[in-house]
């Protein structure tokens, strides 16, 4: 198993620094020209500040659909959605759970409510997240049975997320 926990460039422009950076990491790590330790991973989990953002929808409409409970809608928008269907980034099966959850950045510290001084659509957004790919040759199995942010969580302008991910070695 190996576990990836990074902290990619922030800001919404730079999505091309962060795809450039996620491809560095990923080279260093399984390159097998690159990396004596390059052997192939059974479960490869990448978690962390991803720093992806919402891209081309306003911060009132986004938080008009937030209000409505209709922050699925925003999927569409999500930076890290569209580069890696573009092949951007975590090529090679990794799988993310559903974002049914309400976007977990950024919030003004010591509550529940959206940052009052953001004005840009780069302040909300699904920065923290947790990918992970089995390899299928492993005869392992596993089964996502929750990806959800940490709502209750104050302490920090974001809110933190967490995934249970049950695995399972076949015989």
């Amino acid at each position: 198993m190996v576990f990836i926990s990074c902290h990619l460039s922030a800001h919404a422009h730079n999505v091309k620094e962060r795809n450039s950076q996620w491809r560095h990491i990923s080279y260093s790590l399984f390159a097998k020209n690159r990396s004596p330790y390059a052997t192939a991973s059974h479960v490869t989990v990448w978690l962390g500040d991803l720093n992806y953002r919402l891209h081309g929808i306003s911060t009132l409409a986004a938080r008009s659909l937030i209000h409505k409970n209709l922050h699925s809608l925003l999927t569409s928008k999500d930076q890290l959605l569209q580069e890696a269907e573009r092949g951007q980034v975590f090529r090679g099966y990794y799988c993310e759970g559903t974002l049914s959850f309400k976007p977990t950045y950024k919030y003004n510290v010591g509550s529940s409510n959206y940052d009052t001084q953001a004005t840009r659509s780069e302040y909300l957004s699904w920065t923290d997240r947790i990918l992970f790919k089995i390899d299928s040759s492993s005869g392992i199995d596993a089964v996502l049975h929750s990806y959800e942010s940490q709502d209750q969580s104050s302490s920090s302008h974001r809110k933190p997320v967490k995934a249970h991910l049950c695995s399972r070695l076949n015989n």
